[in-house]
């Protein structure tokens, strides 16, 4: 079996001679926004760069302590004790960011979550990760593991709080990515990431993440700066009911982060208003099967598919479905057997899971003998192609 694409015609009119994306110049390396709904790229500067993410790996610690929570493993009311590593490495002996917590203290979880995501302490996550997993480098082991199971495989870590460490990658694309999964998976905990300060022990830390203070709907995740890495942001706002989410790396400084950041999301809120391609349940195209009943399936989306397009101008766009085939009959009915990859130029800007409208029972034996026979031409034939 080899991959098949199936090339859809979505021509919506001609691209403009100036496009948007190229419109926009941002001084950061590395950038990348999509819309939150549709996952829509709507702009991208070598997103797909590793870099450093600093404490922007809190996000992931997060995501981890959320789905604790989600799946009843842990309440908001337990605690985890502070060890010595935790406070000497993280707290305020380490002079890094810290939620001063004190040595052998018990500090609930929804504290510790607020001193990761607003003080963004190296503590806090130490804590978190030691109370999770045992051990820093057990936490690491689940969040790497969590990555591959989100689909995000270039998200690689070593420790829960940020710490330099050269095996410590992420990328803007995938960054972005994850803060979609963590403010629609859990939207009840996200809120923590957009609260404006917090006090603890006698001590009050305004939320480090500078887009809460802009007046532009920002309402939280995560910054991080190393030294020789530059300074991050991955951050989200929401303005007339459309969420954005923003991911940048590599800034000199923290003023470029935030003046960057903040560019980047007001471009995306005035520049692009979102288009139904595929309503829910519609049929996107059709994959081969072999040996069935039937010589093809419908393919349809769970969800509609829906894509961000420049304001008052359109652009031609291109799709192909991209599956593992022919499928072999049986097939079953609601199955995910394809992806709709939508491009915009040389960008992907939409991939999207599709699903078998309908199921397909296996053929008589002449039948499948029949198809067998045809894929076998079928792969005579494009050997002969590829050796011309």
């Amino acid at each position: 079996m080899k991959p098949w694409l199936l090339l859809l015609t979505l021509a919506l009119a001609s691209v403009p001679e100036l496009t948007l994306a190229e419109a926009l110049q941002t001084s950061v390396p590395s950038a990348i926004l999509i819309d939150a709904e549709t996952r829509t790229v709507l702009f991208e500067k070598n997103a797909d760069e590793p870099e450093t993410p600093a404490s922007t790996a809190k996000v992931m610690t997060a995501e981890l302590v959320f789905k604790e929570i989600a799946e009843g493993r842990l309440k908001l009311t337990d605690e985890f004790t502070i060890s010595e590593n935790a406070w000497r490495t993280g707290g305020a002996p380490s002079r890094g960011s810290s939620m001063f917590a004190s040595l052998n203290s018990q500090v609930s979880i929804e504290d510790l979550i607020r001193g990761l995501v607003i003080d963004s302490g190296n503590d806090a996550a130490i804590a978190l990760a030691e109370g999770v997993a045992g051990s820093e480098g057990a936490f690491a082991t689940l969040m790497n593991r969590r990555a591959q199971e989100l689909n995000l495989p270039h998200l690689v870590f070593t420790n829960a709080w940020g710490r330099g460490d050269p095996e410590q990658k992420v990328t803007a694309r995938e960054m972005a990515l994850l803060a979609d999964h963590v403010i629609e998976t859990y939207p009840d905990l996200y809120k923590y990431f957009g609260e404006k300060e917090f006090l603890w022990n006698k001590i009050k830390q305004p939320n480090r993440n500078p887009l809460l203070a802009l007046n532009i709907g920002a309402d939280g995740l995560k910054t991080g700066n190393i030294d020789n890495s530059g300074y991050g942001l991955v951050g989200s706002a929401v303005e007339n009911g459309q969420r954005l989410i923003v991911a940048i790396y590599g800034a000199k400084n923290a003023k470029e982060r935030s003046e960057e950041a903040r560019k980047i999301l007001l471009w995306g809120f005035r520049s692009f208003e979102p288009k139904t391609i595929f309503a829910k349940g519609e049929t996107v195209g059709y994959a081969r099967v072999f040996g069935g009943t039937s010589e093809d399936v419908p393919l349809i989306s769970e969800t509609p598919i829906r894509v961000l397009l420049p304001r008052e101008s359109s652009e031609r766009l291109t799709g192909k479905i991209v599956y593992t085939g022919p499928l072999v009959a049986p097939v079953e009915a609601d199955k995910e057997v394809a992806r709709l990859k939508i491009s915009r130029g040389a960008s992907v800007i939409l991939d999207v899971p599709l699903r078998t409208a309908e199921s397909v029972t296996q053929g008589s034996l002449p039948h499948r003998a029949m198809d067998a026979g045809w894929e076998y031409a079928t792969i005579l034939f494009r050997h002969y192609v590829e050796k011309k």
